[in-house]
């Protein structure tokens, strides 16, 4: 299944997508995240994963290969993770350097998200960084995210000791800036 926004396409992963997937998970720029530091991911890891996975009906993770639109150039992936059904997950994204500042990131982060809260009817989304990865910390409030938690100097990174920072996005919260949509779920508060 693909999904389809202004800029790109989040279509499935395929095998030949992994070696990009390598590099920008071994780029300390690239990832913003990386709790398995320092970086040493092989294609062959990624290989073995990749054909590993098996169909199933209950996804509680998914990764979604993100494809420029115009030129079909794989420009990094999207993932949601830690799915509740029905409540919450927890989403990451890693962008080629070619692509960044082009809207491409803000774009696949738009899509999963209309996903996550139109399709799969969740009530928040969370995402997890660090302090010293601004683009990523003005990405997520670009799209309605707000700081729910911070963790003081929870990770060390490029010679610094930064805050580890979760940011959080509820449902009548991302209805409010997408007045385009409707919000066709209850609200659990009102009984």
């Amino acid at each position: 299944m693909a999904l389809e926004g202004n800029l790109v396409v989040l279509r499935q992963e395929r095998k030949e997508d992994q070696a990009l997937f390598v590099e920008l998970r071994n780029d300390l720029q690239t990832q913003g995240w990386n709790v398995a530091l320092p970086p040493s991911y092989t294609e062959e890891m990624y290989l073995k994963r990749f054909d590993a996975m098996e169909f199933s009906y209950e996804r509680e993770t998914a990764r979604f290969s993100v494809e420029e639109k115009s030129t079909g150039t794989l420009a990094g992936y999207i993932t949601y993770s830690n799915l509740d059904p029905r409540i919450g997950a927890t989403i990451g994204i890693a962008i080629a350097k070619p692509f960044w500042g082009t809207g491409v990131a803000y774009d696949a982060q738009e899509v999963l998200l209309r996903f996550l809260f139109l399709e799969l009817g969740l009530r928040v989304v969370h995402l997890w960084s660090h302090s010293g990865n601004p683009r990523a910390l003005a990405l997520a409030e670009k799209s309605g995210f707000s700081i729910t938690g911070r963790i003081r100097e929870g990770m060390y990174k490029n010679g610094k000791l930064l805050d580890t920072v979760v940011m959080s996005l509820l449902r009548e919260a991302y209805f409010a800036l997408h007045p385009e949509f409707e919000d066709l779920l209850p609200d659990p508060a009102v009984s």
